[in-house]
């Protein structure tokens, strides 16, 4: 009875200097990005962007500096939280947009979350699943899961999921985020196939914020990668061109991850693991291909074409 709501916050923000604790679920959970500067004396200078979301709709949330370290990692999506101390703030105008999975879901975006070690100093409290009520009214995950048959009739910068079996991951790479740059990208290629096309996904992940699953991504997992963004037709042939690749909102699993996360409750989760079911291990280990360098996309045949 002592709780607010995302809607009633949006109204009476203004208002207000304290506000009523809230219950939200996570839907999305950004990558972590650091922001200090050698200029800047900060102790940990750390950010963290989360959509959440209640009955009445969904809203950023900021996790900041030392609660980063502390809580980030425990943050999952689906995770139930009640805050309470928290700060409410204009909304930053340039940060990335999650593709929500209810696209009839109202969203709150002029003003976000703000979760700070003081000023004032957030209560942050995870509510186990199991004490979870249907009366809280909270929404569920939604996936927008493909299978590699729909891929290739999507439109560039759709937003989707996948789940595959991995038959193929190069080594790790890097690209450098601006010309003369000292900062890195770090990222690797993956292959994965679902039994609905004979071509895999091709996959572009870049490092999240998940460092012990993307140095063990190897050849007979099943990976499953969400917010993923289609990138079409880049030759002549869009068909040998179109891949995946990640967002800043993307999180990337693979066998040993997979228990308790929302998506085991998807339909296409569900016939993708009844199709590996049927199929024989020893035919697609030798199929599989793992590290070298992989060029993408692939030059044409001829310097003519080029």
């Amino acid at each position: 009875s002592k709780l607010t709501n995302l809607g009633h916050l949006e109204m009476m923000w203004r208002s207000r200097v304290r506000f009523r604790p809230l219950l939200v679920r996570i839907l999305h959970k950004s990558r972590l990005r650091y922001y200090g500067k050698p200029e800047k004396k900060m102790d940990m200078p750390y950010q963290a962007y989360f959509e959440v979301a209640d009955g009445s709709g969904m809203m950023s949330m900021v996790l900041w500096n030392s609660l980063c370290p502390e809580w980030y990692h425990s943050m999952k999506v689906g995770t139930v939280l009640l805050l309470d101390k928290y700060a409410i703030k204009t909304s930053y105008p340039f940060k990335t947009q999650p593709t929500p999975g209810d696209s009839q879901m109202k969203r709150f975006a002029t003003i976000e979350i703000s979760l700070n070690v003081r000023d004032p100093p957030t209560e942050i409290s995870i509510i186990p699943e199991e004490m979870v009520k249907p009366e809280w009214g909270l929404p569920e995950v939604k996936y927008r899961f493909i299978t590699r048959s729909e891929l290739d009739h999507l439109p560039n910068n759709h937003s989707c999921d996948v789940i595959g079996l991995v038959t193929f991951v190069g080594r790790a790479e890097r690209a450098r985020k601006r010309e003369h740059s000292e900062d890195f990208w770090l990222y690797r290629w993956a292959h994965a196939i679902d039994g609905t096309s004979d071509q895999p996904f091709i996959l572009e992940l870049f490092a999240t914020s998940q460092p012990d699953v993307f140095e063990r991504i190897h050849p007979m997992t099943y990976l499953v990668c969400t917010q993923m963004r289609v990138i079409q037709g880049l030759t002549e042939n869009p068909s040998r061109t179109v891949y995946l690749t990640t967002s800043n909102e993307s999180q990337i699993f693979i066998t040993g991850w997979h228990k308790g996360q929302p998506y085991t409750k998807d339909a296409k989760v569900k016939n993708f693991i009844q199709w590996t079911k049927s199929q024989s291990e020893a035919d697609q280990i030798k199929k599989t291909v793992i590290g070298g360098y992989y060029p993408f996309p692939r030059p044409p045949d001829s310097f003519l074409k080029y």
